[in-house]
């Protein structure tokens, strides 16, 4: 069997137009048999391109159950493997663009949305809602994370920097590897710590028995928290967290490893009749401040963001006393 191969013009086409000419072994096989063999899809598949009349012979469309002759030759529109690492655009209304510079975009992140594509994750994600607005991002960083120099939890909300340029990429990656990075969060935790402020440094690594969740263990990675209570209600409070090093879920492990976890957190311990009470369906953690040296001017920059929606339901029903469990 021979293929010729023309590849359709267009930015994404979804079809490579092919030619296969039939070998002596293949007289007389089935059409979608034949299709499924010189494609190497399922014969379901080869079906179903015959039904969209997607396999022609002589520039007539041809039947599935057609039998194939020694020496013809046949086109088939040859569906084209989705790139597992091409960021599709995606229209995300809950994320803001909170300042666009020709080197760097920061945006205020919503909760279940992910910072970019990875194996299991379906959702929204900051690239693609970049690129749903038609804004560029470096192409520096693996395929799927192109121009991310850090991460927020999907669960969590708030500000996010995205580099534009690859020599803004360069420097807001050093920056946050060289701690030069302001990351203020705000979060609310069960109960009231003790001292009300400190600082928390305990080694985290991957939680042996969780694939997806992390512990305080004696062979992780150094991880450093401050905190300093905000607002005390009783059974919980309103901490301002400053990070020091920006391990994943840091603030959710350590504060858990105390006995603090985060309101909302059920996957770090939180109580689930206290989180429903203040209408909470993920942790109560938000990136509350994000300060760095623009790459364009060298200036110091820091951004604000505000408490969205149900994380300010969550502390004005506190603050009032409730919820009542």
């Amino acid at each position: 069997m021979t293929a010729e191969r023309t590849r359709p013009t267009g930015s994404e086409p979804q079809f490579d137009t092919t030619r296969f000419t039939v070998p002596p072994e293949q007289d007389g096989l089935r059409l979608d048999a034949a299709v499924a063999a010189w494609t190497g899809l399922s014969r379901s598949a080869a079906a179903q391109l015959c039904a969209e009349q997607r396999v022609s012979h002589r520039g007539s469309p041809v039947a599935k159950s057609h039998r194939v002759a020694v020496s013809e030759t046949y086109t088939v529109e040859v569906p084209v493997p989705e790139d597992p690492h091409r960021i599709a655009p995606q229209h995300v209304p809950d994320l803001r663009l909170v300042h666009v510079e020709p080197s760097y975009v920061v945006v205020d992140k919503p909760a279940g949305v992910a910072a970019h594509p990875s194996p299991g994750w379906k959702g929204p994600t900051v690239v693609g809602a970049l690129a749903g607005a038609g804004i560029s991002v470096a192409t520096s960083g693996a395929p799927e994370r192109q121009g991310i120099v850090h991460r927020l939890d999907v669960g969590t909300s708030g500000l996010m920097v995205v580099a534009r340029e690859e020599g803004a990429y360069s420097q807001l990656k050093r920056a946050f590897k060289e701690r030069t990075v302001t990351k203020v969060y705000h979060a609310v935790v069960q109960g009231i710590p003790d001292p009300l402020k400190g600082t928390i440094d305990a080694p985290i690594g991957r939680h042996p028995g969780h694939e997806w969740r992390f512990a305080v263990m004696e062979d992780g990675r150094n991880s450093v928290t401050h905190y300093e209570v905000l607002e005390a209600f009783g059974r919980a409070s309103l901490v301002e967290v400053h990070l020091e090093t920006g391990r994943t879920h840091q603030i959710r492990v350590h504060f858990s490893a105390l006995q603090y976890p985060c309101c909302g957190d059920l996957t770090y311990g939180a109580d689930p009749a206290l989180s429903a009470g203040l209408g909470l369906t993920r942790q109560w953690l938000h990136a509350k401040r994000l300060g760095f040296t623009s790459p364009a001017t060298g200036q110091h920059v820091e951004y604000e963001s505000p408490y969205p929606t149900d994380l300010a339901y969550a502390v004005e029903t506190l603050r009032e006393g409730g919820p009542r469990l």
